[in-house]
């Protein structure tokens, strides 16, 4: 199964011929899509109204520089001073951590999208596409961090998806637009960046999101196509059982399975559940792709689907919401 990227803030009518097609199950969208809270809600509703199944509506918005809708959400710090603060004060990190993530995953609801693709479980050990977005580089810290933010996301009505398994934070590039090779052998990384992954499923993350990042000691693919990485060790040592997505195929470090129908096949031949699709340009190509594979696990992707209450004006009634902006608006934050 696919999940697209559109171009802009309202649908066209290829883009609605897309939603045709059974092999896409949901919409990322991102700051080209977004114009205000109320036109991005009338376009989650317009998704939904143009498709003939469910779709699960994605984004981005973990905070800091990766915060898609801006104007009229709350301004939201990115996790690496969370991390900062676990060494003042542990328990009030993992608190306003848990809290963070509510309050994301409420404003997404609200809205009428499903998920937020978090959290980030990355090790903050100096990657270039990663930096502030990871909490801190222990494994033991972000373990913690990552068990309450799972927490936070579920009071919110909304599924957690741990990101870039098995662990993007170790190497410096930036998968958008290199290559990544991490020499490690799998020993150190299941004692290092494994480490969240765990704590993260034993907390009940239904889904997961590959790094496009390759580990030769452990296999020669890529971590988003490699049959070990997907079924021996998430599947089979891990115990996972929820939706494995993958990172975005347009990414540069993506092109080594090839074109884009060899990118696709690569990734659902070696186990992953969902691909993404971004960019716009790349949807043709891909719908093209899928003709002649079977149906997907559309069932698994229902179960993503956002819980509990809907609305903006709920959200504005709820106390909650304010007292954690306030406590996410202090210096440690803002700075």
């Amino acid at each position: 199964m696919l999940i697209i990227g559109i171009a802009g803030t309202t649908l066209s009518a290829e883009e609605r011929d897309w939603l045709q097609h059974p092999a896409v199950a949901g919409v990322i969208l991102f700051k080209r899509n977004f114009a205000s809270r109320g036109q991005v809600a009338e376009l989650a509703a317009a998704l939904r109204e143009a498709a003939p199944r469910p779709q699960l509506l994605c984004v981005d918005q973990e905070g800091g520089r990766v915060q898609r809708f801006v104007e009229g959400f709350t301004k939201l710090p990115a996790l690496a001073p969370f991390g900062a603060l676990h060494g003042r004060d542990p328990g009030a990190a993992l608190r306003l951590a848990q809290e963070h993530a509510w309050l994301m995953a409420s404003e997404i609801r609200a809205i009428g999208l499903d998920l937020s693709f978090a959290p980030v479980v990355d090790l903050g050990r100096g990657n270039l596409a990663i930096g502030d977005r990871a909490f801190h580089p222990d494994p033991q810290v972000v373990a913690a961090f990552t068990r309450a933010y799972v927490q936070g996301m579920h009071a919110a009505g909304m599924a957690a998806t741990l990101k870039h398994f098995p662990g993007h934070g170790s190497v410096r590039e930036d998968t958008h637009f290199d290559a990544a090779i991490d020499p490690r052998p799998l020993e150190v990384l299941e004692r290092e960046d494994l480490v969240p992954f765990a704590a993260g499923i034993e907390a009940g993350a239904e889904a997961v999101m590959l790094a496009h990042v390759t580990y030769p000691a452990v296999a020669p693919e890529p971590a988003g196509y490699s049959p070990f990485w997907l079924k021996d060790v998430l599947r089979g040592r891990m115990g996972f059982r929820g939706v494995a997505f993958s990172d975005d195929i347009g990414m540069a470090a993506a092109e080594s399975a090839g074109g884009v129908k060899a990118r696709i096949d690569a990734h659902l031949d070696a186990g992953c559940d969902v691909v993404l699709v971004c960019a716009p340009a790349l949807v043709p190509d891909s719908l093209r792709a899928m003709e002649g594979r079977g149906p997907g696990n559309m069932a698994a992707l229902v179960g993503l689907m956002g819980r509990g209450a809907l609305g903006w004006q709920g959200l504005l009634a709820d106390a909650r919401r304010p007292a954690i902006q306030q406590a996410l608006s202090g210096p440690e934050f803002t700075a």
